[in-house]
């Protein structure tokens, strides 16, 4: 396991820079809204985890099951087949995390589980994940194989340290299947995330009916995906046997709870003096702004740069080394805002981010949902703003409002920050225990005053968040104490996590 960690911090990511979907019905479980709150052991309990994964749930700060985990689990750790639609943001990967762990009884050199999905940054977050949710499961040991590493270094690590669980994306995974490195025959759980990624295009259909083949007869399959059309929908039945199928919310209805969605209407030429007023203006943990093209991105990034605002971009022509360096530069909170195309529009959770600005508009209904999902995540607040500047551009917008049926208004003047970020008084005493949830206090000073002094009064309470001159000094007279252990600080003799601008775990 040591050495497959090493994934974690020095490996990502590939993606195409403009992808997108489609999929079909037959609705077995149909499930109304909800949404998603934090975790602790009470709501999984009933699932009947083995006690490692209920301690790993526990650590992870999950406090209630979302609706997707509660409808999902109890027939996932039967080793039901499992086609599941839900909509971004509602913890379907630790669906599939926790049920395959729960089931799995590792063998040395044979691989148990595998999962496919359609980029590398998915690949490298689901691994990610596995790790988190078999912490206390020491014999475990995951892998992550995708195409722009060297397939040397997968052939070792199966040679010397062969994984239980192997997360990869189809065209590494099925080359080193066809060089016979990699040998599939006791799998018992296969796993699709993004499955219409996966199915849509003929190509990489066909690479992973190929890996399926290689697999046995007789195991559990799982499909997963935020957007499943009336189209895609019979080719996901045709890998299982007997599938529950699970959809959460109607498809037309595939709204994000908690998430404010606005518009801007303006002239291409008014976009960046926009952008800088809306930085300027709004109250954020952090901002991914999606552009169409590579070169937009970067001049964008470049742009914000010289007006001081701390902005990283993320495109698919990177160096490996420099994505995973800038990859990890947003993630640890080094960096603010995000400039990047639909390369971020699927699947990938970077829980502080509140905030999802359209600078340039989605040309799909699907594309959109997916972005703005980036914002919001666990059904907890967010805002997104979509800049229209052509009749396309409106047209699109009237397709998302009409697909979804929810009213998208013009921004207004100003915005309650309360509607689009969680505050102080909220997050103590309505949402302990939540894990990433976006809190504000940088910027607010009378906030953290407010409510420093009854941290400890929060009973559940797991993490928070004060400004970086909050932290141990005198804010507007309450006295604190802050002793920093590792990571951790002890604060008025509370032991909690502290970050700027976000809530870490």
């Amino acid at each position: 396991m040591a050495d497959e960690k090493k994934y974690q911090d020095d490996e990502l990511l590939d993606y195409g820079d403009d992808d997108e979907v489609t999929t079909e019905k037959a609705a077995v479980a149909e499930t109304k809204k909800g949404h998603y709150v934090g975790i602790h052991s009470a709501g999984f309990k009933d699932f009947l985890l083995k006690p490692e994964c209920l301690r790993a749930v526990v650590d992870c700060g999950f406090e209630h099951p979302s609706e997707v985990q509660h409808e999902c689990i109890p027939q996932a750790v039967l080793g039901m087949d499992i086609i599941c639609q839900a909509k971004s943001g509602m913890g379907k990967t630790a669906v599939f995390v926790l049920a395959t762990l729960h089931q799995l009884e590792p063998v040395a050199n044979q691989i148990s589980v595998i999962v496919l999905c359609h980029t590398r940054e998915l690949a490298f977050q689901i691994a990610h994940e596995y790790e988190r949710f078999s912490k206390y499961l020491p014999d475990v040991k995951t892998a992550v194989f995708f195409g722009g590493v060297p397939i040397v270094q997968n052939r070792e690590t199966l040679k010397n340290t062969p994984p239980h669980i192997l997360v990869g994306t189809p065209g590494r995974v099925l080359g080193l299947l066809k060089e016979k490195t990699l040998k599939l025959d006791k799998v018992k759980h296969f796993v699709m995330d993004e499955c219409d990624k996966l199915l849509d295009s003929v190509d990489m259909r066909r690479d992973v009916q190929d890996i399926f083949k290689a697999t046995p007869h007789d195991k559990q399959v799982m499909l997963f995906s935020a957007t499943l059309s009336k189209e895609i929908r019979p080719v996901c039945r045709k890998f299982c046997q007997d599938p529950m199928e699970i959809y959460v919310d109607d498809e037309t209805k595939l709204t994000l709870h908690g998430l404010q969605q606005y518009f801007i209407k303006l002239q291409e030429s008014e976009k960046n003096r926009k952008l800088n007023d809306l930085l300027d203006a709004l109250e954020f943990n952090q901002v991914v702004i999606f552009v169409s093209k590579k070169n937009r991105a970067r001049e964008l990034n470049r742009l914000l740069n010289e007006c001081n605002f701390p902005a990283i971009c993320i495109t698919a022509e990177l160096a490996q080394e420099e994505r995973i360096k800038r990859y990890k530069s947003f993630k640890e909170f080094q960096k603010r805002i995000l400039v990047t195309t639909d390369l971020f529009g699927r699947g990938m959770d970077i829980e502080r981010v509140n905030i999802v600005i359209n600078y340039d508009f989605p040309n799909d209904s699907d594309q959109y949902l997916h972005r703005v999902g980036r914002a919001g995540r666990f059904g907890t607040k967010g805002l997104s703003i979509s800049f229209i500047s052509s009749n396309e551009d409106s047209d699109m917008l009237a397709k998302v409002q009409s697909r979804f049926e929810v009213n998208i208004p013009e921004l207004p003047d100003q915005i309650d920050i309360s509607t689009y970020m969680i505050l102080g008084e909220e997050f103590s005493f309505g949402c302990a225990g939540m894990a990433a949830a976006p809190l504000l206090l940088a910027g607010a000073h009378e906030q953290c005053a407010k409510y420093l002094d009854r941290l400890t009064e929060a009973p559940r309470l797991a993490s928070y968040c004060v400004t970086e001159v909050g932290v141990g000094s005198d804010v507007a007279g309450i006295k604190t104490k802050a002793e920093k252990v590792g990571d951790a600080f002890v604060l008025n003799g509370t032991k909690m996590w502290i970050t700027n601008g976000g809530v870490a775990d």
